[in-house]
């Protein structure tokens, strides 16, 4: 797994220096698994799609703000991929208001599965680490990070200070890393 991480650390930063070759092969190793995040998140695929690309635009663009010494490139990555996918779903549900709809009327188109057998280990790894935290983190930071909710909106839904909430978001994403360090 380091080995692998290493490599595409090795392709993002060869990328930030207008390297194709290098871009190619990191769009080559790194797109099916942004791919099912996006449609994780987006549930439609054509939609998944199109983020995606603006994903790699963006990587293109701003490769050369990675730092290694900050995050390794595969979590870069994973937020890009997450910001740009809940940036989409604020415009999603920007426009259905809009329109006099509600976001919870539209299809449930399922996700296909997931691409490899790691990624299922990451996930059920996430799983079991959030399950430690206590619910209201839990519950404040499966909304911040997989619906789109702003603080704002989720400290108003919950009816506790701004501050308060990301404290606990906080504390809670401090245990989140430390538990899938281990």
């Amino acid at each position: 797994m380091t080995s692998e991480h290493d490599e595409v650390s090795r392709l993002l930063l060869r990328t930030a220096k207008s390297d194709r070759r290098a871009f190619s092969e990191l769009y080559r190793q790194t797109a099916p698994r942004l791919l099912g995040i996006c449609v994780r998140m987006l549930r439609e695929r054509r939609e998944a799609e199109e983020v995606l690309q603006e994903i790699y635009v963006t990587v293109w663009r701003r490769a050369d703000t990675f730092d290694p010494a900050r995050s390794n490139a595969m979590t870069w990555l994973i937020a890009l991929a997450r910001n740009k996918a809940i940036d989409r779903l604020r415009q999603r549900r920007d426009a259905t208001a809009s329109h006099g709809l509600e976001i919870e009327t539209l299809a449930d188109e399922r996700p296909t599965p997931a691409s490899s057998v790691e990624e299922a280990q990451e996930y059920e790894r996430l799983g079991r680490c959030l399950q430690t935290l206590e619910s209201h983190q839990r519950l404040s930071i499966q909304e911040a990070f997989f619906s789109g909710t702003t603080y704002s909106e989720l400290a108003t839904r919950t009816h506790v200070p701004l501050g308060t909430l990301k404290g606990w978001i906080r504390r809670g994403l401090l245990q989140l890393r430390a538990c899938l360090q281990i």
